[in-house]
């Protein structure tokens, strides 16, 4: 696997819960989701609490394999700012290039929420303003989080192709 990439120097903050959403379709997407909880789990200020099961779907307003996806809870005392540097930074040391919109990827991290918070600046949108639209992203919550994802959402995305995998992590396990 990659390098792992700095650690941030960022002041601490209260702690949050964050939740981030890991995707890749290129290479050993399962292996690259693996490690990619490892170095969040490793980085100062953040720590991994759990994570859903793998997933696997087909791209969305995209062409390409098919995807292997989860949804992390986090625990960090990053400020959501440093936290989007930190998940870019592994996406860069996984070989994450950007050649186009919605291009097949190494890795993907995505943060969902952040604890309650509403953020729109430039590089960051908090809540994720398409999390609600996307299979891979609502059955990976829902596993987590019940009690926040309703049937209806869940209905609202039927027709993507989502299939719940039967690997396990060997850590962080729902």
């Amino acid at each position: 696997m990659p390098a792992r990439p700095q650690t941030m120097q960022s002041k601490p903050l209260a702690t949050s819960l964050a939740w981030i959403g890991l995707g890749a379709n290129l290479g050993d997407s399962t292996a690259t989701l693996a490690w990619a909880l490892e170095q969040l789990h490793q980085q100062a200020h953040v720590q991994v609490q759990r994570a859903s099961s793998l997933y696997r779907s087909a791209p969305v307003d995209a062409t390409g394999p098919d995807y292997i996806n989860a949804v992390a809870e986090l625990s960090t005392t990053l400020a959501p700012q440093a936290l989007l540097e930190c998940l870019q930074g592994l996406e860069l040391a996984a070989g994450r290039q950007r050649p186009y919109r919605n291009a097949p990827r190494t890795l993907d991290l995505d943060i969902v929420w952040f604890g309650e918070q509403q953020i729109a600046t430039p590089s960051l949108t908090v809540p994720h303003p398409r999390w609600h639209e996307r299979a891979f992203v609502l059955h990976p919550l829902a596993e987590l989080l019940p009690e926040r994802i309703s049937a209806s959402q869940l209905q609202a995305v039927q027709t993507q192709r989502i299939e719940r995998l039967p690997q396990r992590w060997t850590a962080w396990a729902v």
